[in-house]
């Protein structure tokens, strides 16, 4: 079992849940190079146990999923002109999406809060998404805080999210609710409230058995193009500095 301040891992049955669990007053489950590291860590330590047939991602904070990047960690280090360790969260970041999308059991995010910009970008990299109905929104605010987005990171979204609803997203800002998201097809499953949530969410992924390498497979025929285009578009970017 891997336990530490950002992510919980346990078992029940054949599922492994990972819980965002930063413990820090007001960092609402934000990414930083810490976090990217240790999820990282966390997803090839359930990979490598051949028991477990699905994976969930959740948050235990009272209100959010994730709220995306550590915006005060991002620009305090901008400003500082550090700008090594922001280049390692961002291909870090990219080997974390990868290997969802790439993963070999289905992969359920349990959205229970507010998921924001690269929250959203992490839950469409999931196989598929509950999420509660009474509480979070879902928005990419980016366009009212002047950051832009990474190049590959347009085809792993709309991977999960229909590029017309997700052109409005990223040009208004707007929040949309679980229902809305539900309408759109973005969340595959509404839950009631938190304890709703998890009930269908760990049902659902006791329903698979499937055999790695198949799951692999299909994985890999409905992702490979999205990954390659991430992992080529990005890396110049990065290694560039263009969003620093």
């Amino acid at each position: 079992m891997n336990d530490n301040p950002l992510i919980h891992l346990e078992l029940d049955g054949k599922v492994a849940i990972l819980t965002m669990n930063d413990g820090l007053p007001g960092s609402k489950n934000c990414h930083n190079l810490d976090f990217a590291t240790r999820l990282f860590s966390c997803l090839e330590e359930v990979e490598a146990n051949k028991e477990v047939k699905s994976l969930i991602l959740t948050s235990n904070d009272e209100k959010n999923w994730s709220q995306g990047i550590d915006v005060p960690w991002f620009l305090g280090l901008i400003q500082k002109q550090e700008f090594e360790p922001l280049q390692s969260f961002l291909f870090t970041m990219d080997q974390v999406l990868e290997k969802l999308m790439r993963f070999p059991v289905p992969v359920i995010a349990a959205i229970n809060g507010h998921t924001f910009g690269n929250g959203c970008v992490l839950a469409a990299a999931c196989d598929f998404r509950f999420m509660r109905q009474d509480r979070g929104y879902v928005c990419f605010p980016e366009v009212d805080m002047g950051i832009p987005f990474l190049p590959g990171l347009v085809d792993v979204i709309t991977k999960a999210f229909p590029k017309k609803a997700f052109s409005q997203m990223i040009l208004t800002g707007k929040k949309y609710t679980a229902k809305e998201m539900h309408e759109l097809g973005v969340v595959e499953f509404l839950a009631d409230d938190q304890t709703d949530l998890m009930k269908k969410s760990i049902s659902f992924a006791k329903s698979f058995n499937k055999k790695r390498t198949i799951f692999s497979d299909h994985k890999r025929k409905l992702n490979e193009d999205i990954i390659e285009n991430m992992l080529r578009l990005d890396f110049g970017a990065i290694e560039e500095k263009q969003f620093f």
